[in-house]
């Protein structure tokens, strides 16, 4: 493992210095979606370590909703967004040409929790809980949805309360005895105020296309060079991330405000996302996964025929 991630991280290396282009850079808007957070330190390491202005990109961080992301990139009035899978597909289904070409999450960021004594250990003991989610859209309904199918049930063996991102204060509270949430943010949060959790993580039932970053046909086409320097620029960020969290951590601390004063949240908030995000070759994309989030959105009635997923995601750009 260490000799490989040593070759992939040598050939990022490569690969930005091949791409690195005399005079202006090319300013690129990228949508992250959510807020500033410390599970954007890859791409804030990428900015303060120089990676995007030696592969001849500036980079401006917009903070906004993925499903605007998603049609901007897809209408052409933006080259590059940080999305989750099921977003690309349900956005070529509606003729936006969209395409995924760095995963970044390798598994879906979503779980289901509990109060230990709610005596959730499986899918299945989902049946008969009112489960609260922020509402019936986002990789969280998602991610729940396939979480349901995995344990045999549908979305009519459970109540589903729409809460918007009050997961945590709706658990501690009462108000749902189950929420969907985010694996590396509500379940920390939650541990750090000492509750004790069952956690049923969509990762371990189905692997699904995660969070990674897109573009679309006519960049492609147009302007491969740039979509390479991209990807190269993204993918050393999060090998460096990797290697040396700490250092990821300070750099973040300059780009979300309040970060050191929760620090020891924050730092755990950090080494879950890095779990969901090794593997063996950065940035590719698993075919299985998108075969498998295709199903998931054909059963949920998402998508009503199968999609040419050829066309959706490509590894084309991965070193």
């Amino acid at each position: 493992m260490k000799k490989l991630s040593t070759f992939v991280f040598c050939c990022l290396l490569l690969l930005a210095a091949c791409g690195r282009q005399p005079g202006a850079l090319t300013h690129i808007r990228l949508p992250l979606g959510y807020i500033p957070n410390v599970q954007f330190a890859p791409l804030y390491v990428a900015v303060e370590k120089g990676y995007f202005a030696e592969a001849g990109i500036e980079v401006e961080f917009d903070y906004s909703f993925e499903t605007d992301a998603v049609a901007l990139v897809g209408a052409g009035d933006l080259q590059f967004a940080v999305v989750s899978g099921e977003q690309v597909l349900l956005a070529r289904a509606q003729g936006l040409p969209v395409v995924y070409v760095a995963a970044w999450f390798q598994q879906y960021p979503v779980s289901v929790v509990a109060l230990a004594d709610k005596g959730i250990r499986t899918p299945a003991d989902l049946r008969g809980q009112t489960i609260g989610l922020p509402g019936l859209y986002g990789a969280n309904y998602i991610g729940l949805r396939a979480l349901l199918h995995a344990g045999g049930l549908t979305e009519a063996d459970v109540t589903l309360d729409s809460i918007g991102y009050t997961q945590v204060e709706s658990l501690a509270t009462g108000r749902d005895p189950v929420v969907s949430v985010y694996t590396a943010n509500e379940p920390v949060q939650l541990r750090a105020r000492g509750y004790e959790l069952t956690e049923l993580r969509v990762a371990d039932y189905v692997q699904l296309a995660s969070n990674g970053l897109i573009t679309n046909e006519k960049t492609i086409a147009e302007n491969p060079d740039l979509v390479r320097r991209m990807v190269s620029a993204f993918l050393r960020g999060i090998a460096d991330t990797l290697a040396d969290p700490e250092t990821a951590y300070q750099i973040s601390t300059k780009y979300v405000e309040g970060l050191a004063a929760d620090d020891d949240v924050q730092k755990q908030v950090l080494a879950t996302s890095i779990e969901l995000w090794k593997t063996d070759r950065l940035g590719a994309t698993n075919p299985a996964a998108w075969e498998n989030m295709q199903t998931v959105l054909l059963n949920m009635g998402l998508l009503t025929s199968p999609l040419d997923l050829s066309q959706a995601y490509t590894n084309e750009f991965i070193p």
